[in-house]
């Protein structure tokens, strides 16, 4: 995810060094909200997404679906959450559902997505979470609007498109989806703010070629049964857009820039100090996810990462503060 503008990355002296990249040059630390603020406000939602840019972050980090009349939506699921949904009687649904690219967008309007369940586990996972009542399911070009009616020029996205090779039926089939956020990103002028990740590799191969020159991000998950390298299988893995991750000697870095990325983001639970070196020496950009302890990011920031995804930004800033490192103008400033 290529951060928001050229100002420079200070160390603790508060002295610039340079990032990879090349035309870019020296980079600010990219502080990214993840869903928004999830940690403080309701993922995904115009509402969060405003009351987080109150807080000097460089980068929404948010999810796509497409919905059946072809609308680019903001949702991290691919059906609808019960855990923080309401439907137009006011009451949490019972179960999943409906799947998003299985109706049209005016019935997904019905729902209220402001509020988690009381005594769910996303409630007990976000206890400092703020309800938002009446917030909808947003489209793309919603929250582009609001930015631009903020008129905030260096906030930048990064749109992680939500395909499950494994389970087709779940999201619209690639091409359409990808041309389709082509199409919404273009739109609103916004090509230049936009990075596009995706677990699916099959997302970057498509941007590589019917958007030359787009910022990707090759996002990857080695553990348990949310494993997308497959690194010790028989096989290659469905994840990985015709990658055999066999070929890369262990080298998850080195199978991230064979997609074509210039950004890896992996599971913060996966990285090593070596890997975010022999990253940078490929010419990456290393942004983990999802990183909301403390003492988690003091460990990252020590490894020397471009940024961090976090559901608390508010607390990544004051430590990146603390830190001397500079960030963006907010109310913590």
């Amino acid at each position: 995810m290529v951060p928001g503008d050229a100002r420079p990355v200070t160390d603790r002296l508060g002295q610039a060094f340079p990032r990879p990249g090349g035309e870019l040059g020296e980079r600010l630390f990219d502080l990214q909200g993840h869903r928004g603020a999830r940690g403080l406000w309701p993922e995904n939602t115009l509402g969060g997404f405003e009351r987080t840019l109150a807080l000097g972050v460089n980068t929404f980090e948010l999810d796509c679906a497409m919905t059946r009349d072809g609308v680019v939506v903001i949702s991290h699921d691919p059906q609808l959450n019960p855990e923080h949904t309401r439907g137009p009687d006011g009451n949490f649904l019972a179960r999943p559902g409906p799947v998003i690219h299985e109706v049209d967008y005016s019935e997904l309007e019905r729902f209220d997505v402001g509020r988690i369940r009381p005594g769910s586990e996303y409630a007990r996972a976000h206890p400092q979470q703020q309800p938002l009542d009446g917030e909808r399911i947003p489209r793309l070009a919603d929250l582009f609007a609001l930015v631009d009616r903020r008129d905030d020029r260096s906030i930048r996205f990064n749109i992680e498109m939500k395909l499950f090779p494994l389970e087709p039926e779940l999201t619209a089939a690639p091409e359409p989806f990808v041309r389709s956020l082509i199409g919404v990103i273009d739109a609103a002028g916004m090509g230049a703010r936009c990075t596009v990740q995706s677990f699916d590799w099959r997302v970057l191969n498509l941007m590589h070629r019917l958007k030359p020159g787009a910022a990707t991000g090759a996002l990857t998950d080695q553990q348990g049964a949310d494993d997308t390298l497959f690194l010790d299988a028989q096989a290659p893995s469905p994840w990985l857009g015709g990658l055999d991750a066999r070929a890369f000697g262990g080298s998850v870095p080195r199978l991230a820039q064979a997609s074509g990325a210039k950004t890896w983001s992996p599971d913060y639970l996966d990285l090593r100090p070596g890997q975010v070196a022999e990253a940078h020496a490929l010419g990456l950009l290393v942004v983990p996810w999802t990183v909301n302890e403390v003492s988690d990011m003091h460990r990252l920031l020590a490894m020397d990462v471009d940024g961090i995804i976090t559901d608390r930004p508010d607390l990544l800033r004051e430590l990146l503060i603390d830190q001397r490192r500079n960030v963006r103008a907010g109310r913590f400033a």
